[in-house]
């Protein structure tokens, strides 16, 4: 075989390869993308389907089938209406060309904000936030109580001695030996209390109302308090433990590092358009009203 012959059925091959895939591109950008209904002539697309749900809102739960149904139908209703609409010109209306300038903006932004938010997602964006608010909490202190609560309603002095005088009662029973925990099962007016022997876990400083927490966290680990006086009634408390509130593992709060990354990254870029850009307001606003003088102190009597 010459070096020409060969040559020429190379060419006729590669040529021939060349009309094969060119005849083929088409199908396989149909197949990703096929058509799964016709209106009037006008193919509806698989892709078309997933535009369609973002826009379509909260869908009633229902299956793939039934959903794929709904959602033609959908798609099928907006082409029927839209085109009675080109037939009654309102798409050359000056309102109307106003707002497809605004959805297009809106378009425009949104596409733009999540690829900025999505670009900013690395793992050093996210570890790095992570570490900053490990610092930051790994100042914060727990504290582990169990308590004995006798109620006593709001405003019943009578009611508050009572409840007073049984939770002093109870304080000397502790003092004297008895187990926390088996008192707490036996005579707590809290009823989950009841269940766990008062156990209340860790809690940070603001979990608790203010009585009861300045307590809590005065105490070192295995005291007892006197009796506490908060809304619910009296208390009495034991401290089991102390410790620097723990900090979750990365994985557990990846989706909120997330958010924050992604709408920090957002935010920036649009303070940083504003910073950038001329914005004129042709209209004045009315200055907001003035805060009410402070009322005078009443004069003392001579």
């Amino acid at each position: 075989m010459t070096i020409s012959l060969f040559a020429r059925r190379a060419a006729l091959f590669a040529a021939t390869l060349a009309l094969l895939l060119a005849a083929a591109g088409p199908l396989r950008a149909q197949d990703k993308d096929p058509v799964v209904a016709k209106v009037n002539g006008t193919e509806i697309h698989q892709s078309d389907l997933a535009v369609a749900e973002e826009e379509a809102g909260q869908i009633p739960p229902m299956s793939p089938d039934a959903k794929k149904d709904y959602l033609v139908q959908f798609m099928a209703d907006m082409i029927l209406v839209s085109k009675a609409a080109e037939d009654k010109k309102i798409g050359d209306s000056a309102e109307f060309k106003r707002k497809i300038a605004f959805a297009r903006q809106k378009l425009l932004m949104s596409d733009f904000l999540i690829s900025v938010g999505k670009a900013a997602l690395t793992d050093e964006a996210m570890h790095k936030v992570y570490d900053e608010a490990v610092k930051q909490q790994s100042q914060e202190q727990e504290v582990h109580a169990r308590h004995i609560l006798i109620r006593a309603a709001a405003g019943d002095e009578k009611a508050s001695k009572e409840a007073e005088d049984k939770i002093k009662a109870i304080i000397v029973r502790l003092k004297n030996g008895e187990d926390f925990e088996k008192l707490a099962k036996e005579l707590t007016e809290d009823p989950s209390g009841k269940a766990n022997g008062g156990d209340l876990g860790y809690f940070s400083k603001e979990q608790m109302v203010p009585e009861f927490s300045n307590t809590a966290f005065k105490l070192e680990k295995g005291q007892i308090s006197e009796p506490v006086k908060t809304q619910f009634g009296w208390h009495v408390i034991k401290v089991e433990d102390k410790r620097a509130k723990p900090m979750p593992k990365f994985e557990e709060v990846k989706t909120q590092i997330e958010n924050y990354v992604t709408r920090k990254a957002q935010a920036e870029l649009v303070q940083k358009l504003r910073a950038e850009a001329k914005i004129e307001k042709m209209y004045t606003t009315a200055p907001p009203p003035a805060p009410p003088a402070p009322a005078a102190a009443p004069e003392k009597k001579k």
